[in-house]
């Protein structure tokens, strides 16, 4: 054997063994979990829900760190220039695909600078109207087309992921809006309530009181299937508009370069814990549902698809970067 082909032998087996030692030594030290949002949120119940076991399969403490602000991008851009060791992690909602179309000079790449390990579980939700108003999404949406004035709808701050979701629908059904901003849920659905507020649409944890009540009205879910806890309400595609469909996804990132076989583990230990009873019951509790298995290629390609489809969301609604 030439001096050369030896050298590149030694080479690759160091470079195997090096592989195999990181994968069987990391986690050494705690890892730092990154949430974008306050605490108490349903992303930040998520993330600490999942973090918290993690920690038991991975033998070290997850630290959650609440990085709230600017539209999540603050915290996101602390995992985008981290050291892709995988001792800092980032829980993400739909707000990863769509500040990029609202944000102006973003600091990081979601494409480039992030790779989606595994989505944890899903949000609907639901297209809420003043109660007694309309019976179906068509008689809504007929109401909007024949009025004199734009219908309202409320959205949680400019480009927020309720947004984006009402203007898919508003875009794909075909009728003007008048879009109102509020700081948050609770003050959105008063006005639907008080019937101040053409239409809303609400996470199914903060709304399903008031349907099952009776304070408002339910006319579809964005998920791909009706929610166990409220299975009278029709999913867009079974109301007639199956592209109003939209994700309120959580789930779980890493810096780019993130080594292969680090990725690989977190994304065995995510699918096992997503797939356990116990998480499933306790995201059921906050109106969670799960979201379909992906793989690795799988979801970053979902990333990808999401990322062109809000950007073409946000131009056709003429929603400019701020």
């Amino acid at each position: 054997m030439t001096t050369t082909r030896f050298f590149w032998l030694a080479f690759f087996i160091l470079s195997c063994i090096s592989s195999v030692g990181q994968a069987q030594t990391w986690p050494s030290k705690p890892v730092r979990v990154i949430v974008p949002v306050s605490a108490g949120s349903g992303i930040d119940i998520v993330g600490r829900a999942a973090s918290q076991r993690l920690a038991k399969e991975l033998g070290q403490p997850l630290v959650i760190e609440n990085r709230a602000g600017a539209g999540t991008t603050i915290g996101a851009a602390v995992v985008a220039s981290a050291a892709p060791d995988g001792y800092t992690l980032l829980f993400a909602s739909p707000a990863l695909t769509t500040t990029p179309s609202t944000i102006a000079k973003l600091s990081y790449d979601v494409a480039r600078d992030f790779v989606a390990v595994a989505p944890f579980t899903n949000t609907p939700l639901i297209l809420v109207t003043p109660r007694g108003k309309y019976k179906t999404v068509g008689d809504m949406v007929a109401a909007a087309k024949a009025g004199k004035n734009p219908i309202s709808y409320g959205i949680n701050g400019h480009g927020s992921a309720s947004h984006f979701a009402t203007e898919r629908f508003r875009l794909g059904a075909g009728f003007q809006g008048q879009p109102v901003a509020y700081r948050g849920t609770p003050e959105a659905l008063t006005e639907v309530m008080t019937d101040r507020l053409g239409f809303y649409f609400s996470p199914l944890t903060a709304t399903q009181s008031l349907i099952t009540e009776g304070r408002v009205d339910a006319l579809a879910t964005t998920s791909r299937n009706r929610p166990s806890k409220l299975p009278n309400v029709p999913t867009f595609a079974e109301a007639g508009y199956p592209n109003a469909d939209f994700d309120f996804w959580v789930g779980l990132f890493a810096p780019a370069k993130t080594p292969r076989d680090i990725v690989e583990r977190l994304y065995r230990e995510a699918r096992k814990i997503s797939a356990s009873a116990e998480f499933r019951n306790a995201m059921s509790g906050i109106g969670g549902e799960p979201m379909e298995p992906m793989t690795i290629e799988q979801f970053n390609a979902y990333i990808r698809a999401e990322l062109a489809r809000n950007a073409g969301i946000a131009k056709a609604a003429g929603l400019v970067p701020q």
